[in-house]
């Protein structure tokens, strides 16, 4: 047998998800057939309980066909996400995603400054200071000054104390 729009053809139609839940015929040029397909019936039932079968047949015709795909998925989200949360739907989801994200933003910077912080116990700032032209490696022929360049970076991950890893940043020195 041969499937297309989600339908096997053949002696018999079998009907789309959406027909089969409202108990009727599958026309061949059916507006659910081809994103509601009979071996997923959940989608359907999902975006009928929330929309409504009716609304969603106007939406469909009212959009473009290059445009119903990404319509349903969208449909199909958002009546999954109103079934779990019928107040705020998928924007409780966002707003929960959101709160996540401001979270772990939060803990990255936390985490961020305390690597800086034993960073600059490990090199104090007295180390930092150079006195340029009075060593003889920074002296150049013809009597300029050279400032070597460093072997090491001073931020690199090689440096950071791993005996003092887990003080905080507050703790004192």
């Amino acid at each position: 047998m041969k499937e297309i729009n989600g339908r096997k053809q053949g002696t018999s139609l079998s009907p789309c998800a959406a027909c089969k839940l409202l108990r009727r015929r599958c026309a061949q040029d059916c507006v659910f057939a081809p994103y509601f397909p009979a071996d997923e019936p959940h989608k359907f039932a999902s975006v009928h309980k929330v929309f409504g079968a009716s609304n969603v047949n106007k939406m469909l015709q009212e959009l473009p066909e290059q445009q119903r795909s990404d319509a349903v998925s969208s449909m199909v989200y958002e009546a999954n996400a109103r079934v779990r949360d019928p107040v705020y739907g998928c924007v409780g989801a966002i707003s929960s995603l959101q709160q996540q994200i401001d979270v772990l933003q939060t803990q990255l910077a936390i985490a961020q400054a305390e690597v800086v912080h034993m960073r600059m116990r490990q090199f104090p700032s007295s180390s930092c200071n150079l006195t340029i032209g009075h060593s003889p490696e920074t002296a150049s022929p013809s009597g300029k000054m050279n400032i070597p360049a460093p072997n090491k970076s001073y931020f690199s991950m090689d440096m950071v104390d791993h005996d003092n890893m887990g003080e905080s940043l507050w703790s004192s020195c």
